[in-house]
């Protein structure tokens, strides 16, 4: 009993109401630890998760950029492709008719022209009065030289060749996507 008549004097009640608060306060400080690791934990999860999203965004971004760039090289390609089909053709048709141009000049400058046939040639026909040999002059008059037709011709077929390969290359379109 003496020892429970100490603790009843002021000083005894004040050194117990004083390690009451303490462990009062304790407890609310564990308390409060607790609560603050399980937000802890919890910002750290939100955290994670928000890096994981950042990082696969950032993925997908990739993927994207990749697939539109392996996208625009397969672009890139096809309208190459084309229009190489298209320079070869109109290559290969231009050098064919101007071949033909030239071949065809070239038959002609080689055949005999009617005053060149002979005594022989003249046997044959009927001779024509003289105003029908000056009307053929006169028509003859209009013509071109030889060199100069071929010349037009030539460049009427390197315009045509022009512009048949203009048109087919306004028809590839290059924002076509296969």
């Amino acid at each position: 009993m003496i020892g429970l008549l100490r603790i009843l004097n002021p000083q005894g009640m004040a050194g117990l109401a004083a390690a009451m608060i303490l462990a009062t306060l304790l407890v609310m400080q564990k308390v409060e630890t607790r609560h603050f690791r399980k937000e802890g934990a919890r910002f750290e999860r939100l955290y994670r998760d928000a890096e994981l999203q950042r990082a696969k965004t950032v993925a997908d971004f990739a993927a994207a950029a990749e697939t539109a760039r392996a996208d625009d090289r397969a672009n890139v390609a096809r309208v190459a492709a084309a229009q190489q089909t298209i320079n070869r053709s109109s290559l290969d048709d231009f050098e064919a008719r101007l071949a033909a141009t030239r071949a065809r000049a070239q038959r002609l400058r080689q055949a005999p022209s009617p005053s060149d046939r002979g005594p022989a040639g003249r046997a044959e026909m009927s001779s024509l009065s003289a105003a029908a040999g000056g009307t053929d002059e006169a028509a003859g008059q209009d013509r071109l030289p030889a060199e100069d037709a071929l010349t037009a011709s030539e460049q009427a077929i390197q315009l045509d060749a022009l512009i048949n390969w203009i048109r087919a290359q306004s028809r590839v379109d290059p924002d076509r996507r296969d």
